[in-house]
């Protein structure tokens, strides 16, 4: 059944058009990935879709049936708790099922957790758990068509790969996402949707993973590059005849005339379409650098009573590239502040070389004035800009990262979150330092230019520290992983994201929800003591947990699986048995952390 359809549908703000005669649908249970270039309008069609804006033209039907939720990049709040923000999204907030639905909803978004709370004012928390509450709310309307836009960022690792496991499930949900983490694309996508000037109709409708879809959009290149090729030979023919001014009719002389002008608009469109508005990022080269950069020598820091990292050591190396891995609040920003000397260890060392100077792109981009215009804040005073000891025109340098000329006296606070990025690269390349620190770079970035900025670290002949949920980006960059556990400070080491993901797949998840519940109790800091030796059958009885927790997860995840489908939704008395079944198992696994927790002290 189609739920949404759009005819030739058109919109611009002032003289510049974001898309022209747009026409597609969405059907049921679609799983559709939303991409293309910044700028190109995909959060404004999705807004489109959510009735928030209007088209300039073209013609919209929605099914009698909709039901809509629409996640919005930075969703807002209202002086609300966690519960009531739910709650009062629901058609009937009193109603029994919405407020068992609305249960539902806490428990799998781990809302309960102690860095959430139902009680507690969403504004208060953080992006991450804003992003959770959010969704929550769209989903108590029970939606058939959920829009979700950016639902990547602020989220950590562990909360991606539950939204990616949820979507999966939702068979009867369709999704439209617009997205630009490659990997939550070809997880959660069976349909592609490219918006993008240069395609034909300006959108590439494919059926297929982003995988595919990717071979396929070379393909098309290339045939419309080869297009181009052949239309200007034919036009270059065209206009020879006419200049040597062939005795023919004069009938048929006007139409090759005619002929000619319309090759030399098709040339010129095809040309716009192939040209390929590339960013110039490379920063440069750096003087020679020891080989320990920073050394740190069994640091460990404390908040709260609770080891965010405890007796780690590390080297930064040039051409180190270290990828940090954890879930939000984890510490990842506390031990890169410690590592650079902003914050000092509780206990150990670190050594940093002298005088050591660090770019640091932070998640929220802070070092922005959002009241200073594009060009005064590459270029305070002047006309230039130097880079990388060269003098650079700072209109052409601005260029180089697809700044339009109306752009540059704008304010910085009217750009788009992805055009911020770029300005913020822009000055980190002026800085030429042998250490870059990249907090969440990612966020906002088009595919188009994470290939480019991916391409310029791994080239970059000093040391990248690398925070980011973009797990294609991380194991292109990285070649090396460090990961918070969250089990009493440790961190781990890995060679890429995809040894971690075995990792957390095995183990990763349980330690995760052990420190949920850790964090709540607020303990004070372990101190070291003896640890008494397990008996035999307490020992055997550990060995066989993880196995035990692993098949008891298993079978809570098929009956929340069987608690959605049709059959078992119209069969009371099935439901009444998948319940008590689905109760009984979390009470069982429930039971099972705390005698793990027991047996592990």
């Amino acid at each position: 059944m189609v739920l949404f359809s759009a005819f030739k549908i058109s919109k611009a703000f002032g003289a510049q058009t974001l898309f022209k005669d747009l026409t597609f649908s969405i059907e049921d249970g679609q799983k559709i990935g939303l991409i293309g270039p910044n700028g190109a309008g995909k959060s404004t069609l999705l807004q489109i879709i959510a009735k928030k804006q209007t088209a300039d033209r073209g013609e919209l039907s929605f099914s009698n049936s909709l039901r809509l939720g629409y996640l919005a990049q930075n969703p807002q709040f209202d002086d609300v708790t966690v519960y009531e923000a739910i709650t009062n999204e629901a058609e009937d907030p009193y109603d029994a099922d919405t407020l068992g639905l609305a249960q539902e909803l806490i428990s799998k978004l781990d809302l309960e957790n102690p860095a959430a709370g139902t009680d507690r004012k969403v504004n208060e928390l953080s992006g991450g758990w804003k992003k959770r509450v959010a969704l929550a709310r769209e989903l108590i309307k029970r939606p058939n068509l959920l829009l979700l836009d950016e639902p990547t960022n602020h989220l950590d690792l562990p909360s991606i790969i539950w939204l990616e496991e949820f979507l999966e499930r939702q068979t009867d949900l369709a999704v439209l996402t617009v997205t630009h983490d490659r990997l939550f694309l070809q997880n959660t996508s069976n349909m592609i949707f490219d918006l993008d000037r240069r395609n034909p109709d300006g959108l590439i409708k494919y059926e297929g993973s982003y995988a595919d879809f990717i071979d396929l959009k070379d393909s098309l290149f290339e045939a419309q590059k080869t297009l181009e090729s052949a239309q200007k030979n034919i036009l270059r023919r065209e206009t020879a005849w006419l200049r040597r001014g062939a005795k023919a009719r004069q009938t048929k002389q006007k139409a090759r005339i005619e002929r000619a002008g319309e090759l030399k608009d098709e040339v010129k469109e095809l040309s716009e379409k192939n040209m390929e508005r590339r960013l110039n990022v490379d920063f440069g080269e750096v003087g020679r650098s020891p080989k320990k950069i920073i050394e740190a020598l069994n640091i460990s820091k404390a908040f709260n009573g609770r080891f965010l990292f405890k007796d780690f050591s590390f080297i930064l190396g040039p051409k180190t590239r270290i990828g940090i891995l954890g879930s939000n609040g984890c510490g990842k920003s506390t031990l890169i502040r410690t590592l650079i000397g902003e914050e000092q260890p509780d206990s150990g060392t670190v050594k940093l070389t002298d005088k050591m100077s660090v770019s640091y792109f932070e998640q929220q981009k802070e070092s922005l004035d959002h009241s200073v215009s594009v060009l005064k804040t590459i270029c305070p005073e002047g006309d230039y800009v130097h880079v990388q000891g060269k003098p650079i025109y700072a209109k052409s340098y601005l260029s180089r990262f697809n700044f339009r000329g109306d752009q540059i006296d704008l304010p910085v606070g009217k750009l788009s979150g992805g055009e911020q990025s770029r300005l913020r690269i822009a000055q980190l390349m002026m800085n030429n330092d042998p250490v870059l620190i990249l907090d969440e770079p990612t966020n906002d970035l088009d595919i188009a230019t994470l290939d480019v900025l991916q391409e310029a670290l791994i080239n970059f002949p000093g040391a990248v520290i690398l925070v980011t949920h973009d797990r294609f980006f991380m194991d292109q960059v990285a070649n090396q992983i460090l990961a918070f556990t969250e089990d009493k400070g440790e961190i781990l080491s890995f060679a890429n994201f995809f040894q971690w993901d075995q990792w957390f797949q095995e183990k990763g998840r349980a330690l995760l929800k052990i420190a949920a519940k850790n964090k709540s109790a607020s303990p004070e800091p372990e101190k070291p003591k003896a640890k008494s030796k397990l008996s035999y059958k307490d020992q055997r009885e550990l060995d066989s947990m993880e196995t035990n927790i692993q098949s008891l997860e298993q079978k809570i995840s098929d009956l929340q699986t069987a608690l959605t489908l049709p059959d078992n939704l119209s069969n009371y008395t099935r439901l009444q048995e998948l319940n008590t079944e689905l109760a009984s198992a979390q009470s069982e696994i429930e039971r099972l952390y705390q005698r793990w927790q027991e047996l592990s002290r």
